[in-house]
């Protein structure tokens, strides 16, 4: 069972033609010694029953409910169907891939709302995929806010946290055009985004007070408006109101400073301005293992920090660490979570 909720945990397909698939069937194949809590995935069973053969793997698939997912885990993996089929084959999308990727995200954020499972894991999904498809959300975390609404009829902030052990960075802004970023920061974004980070740290995370290096936007953060005045107009005065509201926030730090080992001995998390600012230092220092958390939701959304890796989608070489990491990472936050009243 998920520890503390007695649910398991719902891990969607992603996008069929990518490395999930075999990720899923790995992870299950090797439960036991990778330590992975209960889980079942929403997908196609005879696409698990077919990559499992074409991998070699001599490996049981089961057709269950979320209800029966945690007695039937340790004998198949267990998969809840979907209404159509992915019949995508590795490396190649096809017109099945979109439609089977977004059900599947739709019913596993359907699922815990239910009480069906305890958190939302998601494989990875390929954007330019669903985007020919008219998917209009730029993400999987602007998707999972608006699924979240739809449901409570409460808009929703979803803050995109990456974590592993060495390092928790979150960007204020996060799919942007790099010449888009100064136009969409400003100071009530970075508060807002920090509230966010220092309620769910405290709440999912039990870290008693969080600590929040905020990254200047410029090099040097700005320098006193010598290399550019968003540090000293718009970063500054956000940490200046995240202190004043009582939340342990520092900065702004220059960037080029912020992540060396000495550094991070000295913060929780990073937060950061812009996207590659926070995803380049943790897929450096952990890129097998680190974990996308969405904050901000009314429920527990965790995904392996990786793409789809449609190169080696089918091969058997995909590294199954970084899902390894967001299954149980999701069971802990979820012992945590409070019980979901959706509205009527």
């Amino acid at each position: 069972m998920t520890p503390g909720s007695g649910l398991p945990l719902a891990l969607t397909l992603g996008e069929p033609a990518g490395i999930g698939p075999e990720l899923t069937l790995d992870v299950w194949r090797r439960r036991a010694e990778l330590h992975v809590p209960p889980f079942y995935v929403i997908g196609d069973p005879d696409l698990y029953r077919a990559r499992a053969q074409a991998l070699g793997l001599d490996l049981p698939v089961k057709t269950v409910t979320p209800a029966e997912a945690c007695a039937a885990f340790d004998r198949a993996l267990p998969v809840a169907p979907l209404d159509f089929k992915a019949t995508a084959r590795p490396g190649v999308p096809d017109d099945s891939s979109a439609p089977a990727a977004i059900a599947s995200i739709r019913r596993a954020v359907a699922d815990v709302f239910a009480g069906r499972a305890g958190a939302v894991v998601t494989n990875p999904i390929a954007k330019n995929v669903l985007y020919r498809s008219g998917f209009a959300e730029p993400g999987h975390t602007e998707f999972l806010a608006r699924l979240a609404e739809e449901t409570t009829g409460r808009p929703a902030h979803p803050v995109m946290l990456l974590w592993s052990p060495e390092l928790a960075v979150v960007p204020a802004t996060i799919h942007l055009p790099l010449k888009d970023v100064v136009g969409r920061l400003s100071k009530e974004l970075i508060v807002e985004t920090g509230r966010i980070v220092a309620r769910d740290l405290h709440d999912r995370f039990g870290i008693a007070r969080p600590r929040i290096a905020v990254a200047g936007l410029n090099p040097h953060a700005g320098e006193n408006g010598a290399l550019g005045e968003e540090d000293r107009d718009i970063v500054a005065p956000a940490v200046a109101a995240l202190r004043a509201e009582g939340i342990d926030a520092v900065g702004p730090l220059p960037a080029d400073t912020l992540f060396h080992a000495r550094a991070r001995a000295g913060y929780d998390v990073a937060l950061c301005m812009y996207h590659d600012q926070a995803l380049i230092p943790i897929k450096t220092l952990a890129f097998d293992h680190g974990v996308n958390v969405t904050l901000g939701l009314p429920f527990v959304r965790t995904s392996p920090d990786h793409g789809t890796a449609f190169d080696i989608a089918g091969t058997g070489k995909a590294d199954p660490s970084s899902l390894v990491a967001a299954l149980i990472l999701a069971a802990r936050l979820a012992a945590r979570a409070p019980q979901l009243v959706p509205a009527k």
